[in-house]
């Protein structure tokens, strides 16, 4: 493995830039939506059964997020650029930490309590990593040529196409790299006292929502 991104050859550079661009985009992101959640809010009122369903199915999802990207990374970590992964996750979808992240996306537009606006998470969440996606694809191509062709034919970009599964008798573990991801996924559960704030916000009068949402 290379030493540094400087002395990766082009293809791998492009793919550890894109991966950095990922991340300071979703960073931007999210703090255009805290600025903009107080501001809207679920028709079902606060505390109903509903409402306390959406959010507990939520927080389920945001615990599968999780753990599915930690278990992506049991596989691809630190190899992403340096070898073809095709075992395990990456035997019945080729993006599956993304398809996790979708997950996640879900269960933190839940904790609103409002099915439209976890769908809306989704939306925007694909809106954000398809660009990325698509480059991270051409990036591939350029590393693994035929061999990225060949697992671009069998597998589907997302999925999950179980009776494509297959594992590996063996698997390296970097540990720092799995941790680092576990520590990234308890970021969604950070959003869970945020959304009880804003929801205390909401309910105590000092911002009135101006978009109801089912």
């Amino acid at each position: 493995m290379a030493s540094s991104s400087f002395t990766q050859p082009p293809p791998r550079k492009s793919l550890t830039h894109l991966q950095r661009r990922r991340k300071f985009t979703i960073a931007c992101i999210s703090m255009l939506l805290l600025g903009a959640l107080p501001l809207v809010h679920s028709l079902t009122v606060v505390k109903s059964v509903n409402h306390e369903t959406v959010e507990m199915v939520g927080i389920g999802l945001i615990l599968i997020a999780i753990l599915g990207r930690a278990w992506c990374t049991l596989y691809i970590g630190g190899r992403k650029a340096q070898e073809l992964m095709r075992s395990g996750p990456y035997s019945i979808s080729r993006n599956p930490l993304y398809l996790f992240s979708f997950i996640g996306a879900a269960g933190i537009g839940a904790q609103t309590g409002s099915l439209v606006i976890s769908a809306l998470f989704v939306a925007g969440a694909f809106g954000v990593f398809l660009p990325v996606i698509l480059r991270e694809e051409r990036a591939l191509k350029e590393i693994f040529g035929s061999e990225f062709s060949d697992y671009q034919a069998s597998v589907p970009r997302f999925g999950p196409q179980f009776s494509k599964w297959q594992d590996a008798e063996t698997i390296e573990v970097k540990p720092r790299l799995l941790w680092r991801t576990i520590r990234d996924g308890l970021v969604f559960l950070m959003v869970i006292p945020i959304f009880e704030l804003i929801d205390w916000v909401q309910l105590t009068g000092l911002v009135h929502p101006m978009v109801l949402l089912p």
